[in-house]
């Protein structure tokens, strides 16, 4: 790689140096790339694989990955879906040495920051990774979580300073601007509905309509009239041609709202829709073209409801472009005073109060499960504030039945509640994976059927270790 272009400036010494990855099966020009960036002061580690490149991603934090596209077992694309799922703010630059782009693009609609095409000169390569941590900087800066990124990126109902809430926001940034469909999955009362809102907020249809339908709420005909529309005639009761909320929805983006309520037979109707960009009124032939972006949500397996024929798998693919987890409450515990504070916060804007939470009525709030997560400490909090004997509310006006996850001993009384119950199961299944697969995360995580993440922050939350 000449070096005769003007090199871009070394990172500030001052500073802790920037870690990159550099990810290809071909030694010579690993060894050889490495060396580029090793000269310009960056601390740079080698993977000769896509496995030993996600074992690097797991053990240790990267700011860059530079990987090749064309390796055997695992490839380029598998690396950056494992870097972007390991640690979302992390920046991906792809180097495709083929003579064509198409690989490269595609890898950017999937999240890469940027593609270099090999054989590439050193300022060239160089430029691009100052370029990545510039953005990876401005990405996971402290200011992610001012009142002034908020506000810029519409996400002042998105509450938390925790790492799981972190991936989140620094996914849903780099999602957002994209058109690509979105599975949004998580339990119930984890604000799913916020984070597409979020999303929608902070694309290019932000302002053209958001149009959200809960399929678990209607009925499976109705639901085909409300989305696509009827002619007059159509059926009993269809007096006049009425317009369907995907034409309403043209140029915006349409939520799916516990998508897998819905049977098999609609979703074939709305496959076409994502496919063909295009709707049939109930009753009529003719068909009409509609720009939207599907946005879906699940608190189900949809995997499982796959292998149970209750879901089509051809319809999964269509919807988990961009997969985006809703954290469980008690899995980011830590931001339950935040979530505590924000909720009383708007009692108190609606109702013209005062009431302010105490250490003790927190550390109560902190100490419970939350089976029903953000929702249900919503309604806590209201329920505190509305019952309060002063504006200051204490631990007695909390009214929860105070437990914790924390312990997975039955307690003195005999019984465990069913987080620990869960968190007993979850246990022995890791534990016994583990010694099945020698300690080796990938495979554990591939048996049993949960990405790596979700495997090493279980492992945590339980006190396991990976030997």
């Amino acid at each position: 790689m000449p070096g005769e272009e003007p090199q871009p400036a070394p990172p500030v010494e001052t500073q802790a140096r920037p870690r990159i990855l550099v990810v290809d099966d071909q030694r010579n020009m690993r060894t050889t790339t490495a060396l580029v960036l090793r000269q310009q002061g960056y601390e740079v580690a080698e993977a000769e694989s896509g496995e030993a490149a996600l074992s690097r991603l797991l053990a240790q934090p990267f700011d860059v990955v530079i990987t090749d596209m064309k390796m055997a077992a695992l490839d380029g694309l598998a690396v950056l879906r494992g870097a972007l799922e390991i640690a979302p703010y992390t920046q991906v630059i792809v180097m495709t040495g083929y003579g064509t782009v198409e690989s490269a693009v595609d890898a950017m609609q999937r999240g890469a920051y940027d593609y270099v095409s090999k054989p590439f000169k050193e300022g060239e390569l160089l430029m691009r990774v100052q370029r990545a941590l510039e953005r990876r900087r401005l990405i996971v800066d402290v200011a992610l979580f001012t009142d002034e990124f908020r506000q810029r990126y519409k996400l002042d109902n998105l509450v938390g300073r925790s790492t799981p809430m972190r991936e989140v926001l620094t996914k849903l940034v780099r999602v957002a601007p994209t058109d690509v469909t979105v599975l949004i999955t998580g339990e119930s009362g984890t604000g799913k509905e916020l984070i597409a809102r979020a999303i929608h907020a902070n694309s290019r249809r932000a302002a053209r309509p958001f149009v959200p339908v809960n399929c678990a709420a209607i009925s499976e005909t109705l639901l085909e009239s409300e989305l696509f529309g009827h002619v007059k005639g159509a059926f009993t009761g269809a007096v006049k041609l009425r317009q369907g909320l995907l034409e309403e929805a043209n140029g915006g983006t349409f939520f799916f709202d516990e998508i897998a309520e819905t049977t098999p037979a609609f979703q074939a109707k709305l496959l076409r829709v994502i496919q063909e960009h295009e709707i049939r009124r109930v009753g009529d032939n003719a068909s009409i073209p509609v720009d939207v972006r599907v946005i879906a949500a699940t608190n189900q397996d949809l995997k499982q409801a796959i292998a149970d024929k209750r879901f089509r798998e051809d319809l999964f693919y269509r919807l988990n472009v961009v997969p985006l987890h809703a954290p469980p409450l008690r899995e980011h515990k830590e931001d339950i005073p935040l979530l505590a504070h924000h909720f009383l916060a708007r009692f108190n804007q609606r109702n013209a109060a005062r009431r302010t939470l105490t250490q003790g009525a927190l550390q109560k709030m902190t100490a419970y499960d939350f089976p029903g997560n953000a929702r249900e400490l919503e309604n806590v909090v209201e329920q505190a504030a509305a019952l309060a004997h002063s504006d200051e509310i204490d631990a007695d006006d909390v009214f929860i039945e105070t437990r914790t996850t924390a312990s997975l001993d039955t307690p003195a009384s005999g019984v465990r509640t069913l987080a620990q119950e869960v968190d007993q199961a979850e246990r022995r299944a890791i534990e016994e994976a583990m010694a099945r697969n020698e300690g080796q995360l990938e495979k554990v995580a591939r048996e049993l059927d949960v990405s790596t993440t979700t495997l090493w922050r279980k492992m945590k939350r339980l006190g396991l270790r990976k030997d």
